[in-house]
């Protein structure tokens, strides 16, 4: 393997002392600027970058940000949610050469056992903290332990971290008005893991809005899962055998809405023209299905933005705040209709 270029490398090359190299290169007095522009055409040249470890040992950034993921793994590769929010991440922070160190785990207390780890090793800068929890251990110990970091999905309120959220109360609303106005009034909301708080908000939400509208929870309801396809089809088919089935299913993501769907049309049950699908997360999958899903839009690359710009404003000295998302849009498609009269 070619030996990586060091200081000593460009010292020798450009004719100065290794420290008139270090000064150069760092930005500090010391040297001319003719000095400094001919140490950093030969680094270029040669191909040198700054070791992060040992810049993180000097008390320096070490460029980079990390982002834990703590969820079952077979639901992480057919979700598009998490491709379109690293991806507005990565626009953020590649465009301030700050790598991003991604890593999934098994369960919460390895996440936390992974961010000391991270914070003795001086491995990350900061860290953006996903699917916040009703009960989170997580921002009272990276306050602790003083590492920055960025709840994103949180609830809007203070906190010892900062926070970028969305509004899913209001989200939920907006599919009920929907609904409602077209005339369900049996409606299962298809959910996802329980213990997350964007979970919790929406089950409540549906709770408010449908109490709100004259509506019992034997005709409004939630049935959690895992977020996969898999226990998306398997809840369909259990509340579509029920004796009076919905006649609206809400997913709370769009792998789910499609695989309901596909369970719908196996029992012979017609969408729109006996049953209403929408999803949360609109995606292609939702705009390329028969009939076409109705669901909500919303810029979650541009979320990504917002978090990682929020990290990046933590990192030079702002405070902890919560800053809020765009809000979701309902868009209408055909796969929800009037319910039919005998239903």
């Amino acid at each position: 393997m070619a030996r990586r270029p060091t200081i000593k490398d460009i010292a020798r090359r450009a004719g100065v002392s290794e420290s008139a190299v270090s000064f150069a290169l760092n930005d500090r007095p010391g040297v001319s600027e003719g000095t400094r522009a001919r140490v950093r055409r030969v680094a270029e040249e040669l191909g040198w970058q700054p070791n992060s470890a040992a810049r993180a040992l000097s008390g320096e950034r070490c460029g980079a940000v990390g982002l834990v993921l703590a969820r079952p793994a077979h639901t992480l590769g057919v979700e598009s949610f998490f491709l379109q929010l690293v991806s507005g991440i990565q626009e953020v922070l590649s465009a301030g050469r700050t790598a991003l160190l991604f890593q999934v785990v098994d369960d919460l207390d390895a996440e936390c056992a992974l961010y000391r780890r991270w914070w003795a090793e001086r491995r990350v800068d900061g860290v953006l903290v996903v699917d916040p929890r009703t009960e989170d251990p997580r921002p009272e110990l990276l306050a602790r332990l003083g590492l920055p970091a960025v709840t994103v999905g949180g609830t809007g309120a203070p906190g010892p971290v900062s926070s970028v959220w969305a509004d899913d109360a209001g989200a939920m609303a907006r599919v009920l008005d929907h609904l409602h106005a077209l005339g369900h009034r049996r409606i299962t909301h298809i959910a996802g893991l329980p213990t997350l708080a964007h979970t919790a908000r929406r089950i409540a939400s549906l709770r408010t809005e449908a109490a709100a509208r004259g509506l019992g929870r034997r005709e409004v309801r939630s049935v959690v899962t895992d977020y996969s396809d898999a226990e998306g089809a398997a809840a369909t088919r259990r509340v579509l055998a029920e004796p009076e089935p919905p006649t609206a299913l809400v997913y709370d993501n769009d792998v789910m809405a499609v695989a309901g769907s596909a369970v719908a049309a196996e029992l012979g049950i017609a969408v729109p023209g006996r049953l209403s699908i929408v999803a949360w997360d609109d995606s292609a999958l939702c705009r390329v299905t028969h009939p076409r899903l109705t669901a909500l839009v919303r810029d979650t690359a541009g979320f990504g933005r917002l978090a990682a710009e929020e990290l990046l404003t933590v990192l030079a000295g702002g405070p902890p705040r919560a800053r809020e998302g765009e809000q979701p849009r309902l868009e209408p498609r055909e796969s929800t209709a009037p319910p039919p009269a005998a239903y």
